[in-house]
């Protein structure tokens, strides 16, 4: 087995913000569908600010240069449920 790569500080505190972050979305997640929002409202929603935040942010061409990126990171099983675990 491969010894775990070597991360900064600065990387590890990166990963533990985006696992936090998750954690929040995730919990939003939850609370809307036991409140009765239909799951593809709420993923749709979610998508349009997730968008209009990384737009805001970057523009729109590093924004569609992160998309045109997702259909691989989706086929490789990026987002699936058994990656999270």
């Amino acid at each position: 087995m491969l010894p775990p790569p070597k991360l900064s500080l600065e990387e590890l505190r990166a990963a533990d913000a985006r696992r936090a972050a998750l954690v929040y979305v995730s919990e939003a997640f939850a609370e809307a569908v036991l409140d009765g929002i239909d799951v593809d409202a709420f993923a749709d929603a979610a998508l349009g600010a997730v968008f209009r935040e990384l737009v805001a942010n970057y523009g729109e061409e590093q924004v569609v240069a992160l998309a045109e990126r997702l259909p691989e990171r989706i086929r490789a099983g990026e987002f699936s449920a058994h990656s999270q675990q």
